[in-house]
């Protein structure tokens, strides 16, 4: 039986335009869905990669001639790219810059072609609009020199909830989702960040908390708790979940407002109970649906092993891929259509 939300997307689709996204996702997914994203596509197809054209042609950023360019790497040693970082300008004063993210005309422009959708019978009534959005961490730790870091993330949060409010102005709050992606944070925790600073956790569940909190209480609000996929493959590969149990429940503490949803990723190999075991102690608070990111590309018999061992230490969960697919052979997404609605009729 189809159930709405029994299926969660992170947000990338590796499809030309939203409007392919939102035909594609509904047709085969829809019944399954509570809420649809408008895929990333075009310039966000890479995340935030986007982000950081945008700091080089700010007129108070410049490159940082006193830091080695960043060194992307992946679990296995395999350089991602290398990064040049940048840093205000030393005659700006940060307090008076204004970043304009590109967050809310994008998603108000989707928005235009999934309302007309919806009008159209092409979306069922019910299915919200799904926005995600980076936090400061996101574009901070990847492109913005470690002397600089603390003061922009205070910016770009500025920036961010000036994104938003734009964005629940002009859409209806009981057709719109929030969901904020928490990757380079978990990065943090796990060490990849070897210049985080001492007060990493609190200033990790101090942001997150105001983001949350910034969203209006009538909007959907979650959080996807990532480990990074630029070549699509982890960054760094968890040992278990205790570091992602650890970081809901910071997140929950900080922020007032209700959380609708979490998303979690689980790696494909693991079919074990050490990675699930510390979700048992996990306090989930009443009404947070928690998606568990274990679906994996032409791999139905994995799926199944991975929620059935799921299920040994969680009561109620969600499906979901481990992160989106944009960065993903275009030719999987056939596959991985099937892999999810297979999974969804079967749960």
């Amino acid at each position: 039986m189809a159930v709405a939300g029994r299926l969660h997307l992170v947000g990338s689709i590796p499809l030309d335009s939203s409007d392919a996204v939102f035909r594609t996702l509904a047709a085969e997914l829809g019944p399954h869905l509570s809420r649809i994203p408008d895929g990333e596509t075009g310039e966000r197809s890479r995340w935030v990669y986007f982000q950081r054209q945008m700091l080089l042609d700010h007129p108070a950023m410049e490159i940082d001639p006193t830091v080695p360019p960043y060194r992307f790497v992946q679990w296995d040693g395999k350089l991602v790219r290398e990064i040049e970082q940048v840093r205000f300008k030393p005659t700006v004063d940060p307090a008076t810059v204004a970043f304009e993210t590109g967050y809310d005309k994008a998603a108000l422009a989707s928005w235009e072609v999934f309302r007309c959708l919806r009008d159209a019978g092409a979306i069922p009534n019910g299915v919200r609009f799904q926005v995600s959005l980076p936090t400061p961490q996101a574009s901070g730790y990847l492109y913005v020199s470690g002397p600089a870091r603390e003061t922009y993330f205070g910016v770009y949060e500025h920036a961010l909830k000036n994104a938003l409010a734009n964005i629940v102005a002009a859409i209806p709050a009981q057709d719109l989702t929030i969901q904020w992606d928490v990757c380079q944070e978990v990065l943090a925790f796990e060490g990849y960040f070897k210049d985080r600073p001492p007060h990493y956790k609190r200033q990790i569940f101090d942001m997150l908390g105001r983001l949350g909190d910034a969203v209006p209480v009538d909007v959907e609000l979650g959080y996807h708790l990532c480990y990074g996929s630029p070549k699509d493959e982890h960054l760094v590969q968890p040992k278990d979940a205790a570091i992602l149990a650890e970081m809901m429940q910071g997140i929950v503490a900080a922020t007032r407002r209700r959380i609708d949803f979490l998303h979690i990723p689980v790696p494909r190999d693991r079919t074990d109970d050490a990675y699930y075991a510390p979700l048992k102690i996990w306090k989930r608070p009443e009404g947070t649906r928690l998606y568990l990111g274990l679906l994996h590309h032409d791999d139905d018999a994995g799926d199944r092993a991975r929620i059935a061992v799921a299920r040994r230490f969680v009561d109620d969960f969600g499906l979901s891929a481990e992160c989106g697919w944009g960065r993903t052979e275009p030719g999987r997404l056939p596959g991985l259509l099937k892999g999810h609605r297979v999974a969804a009729e079967a749960w």
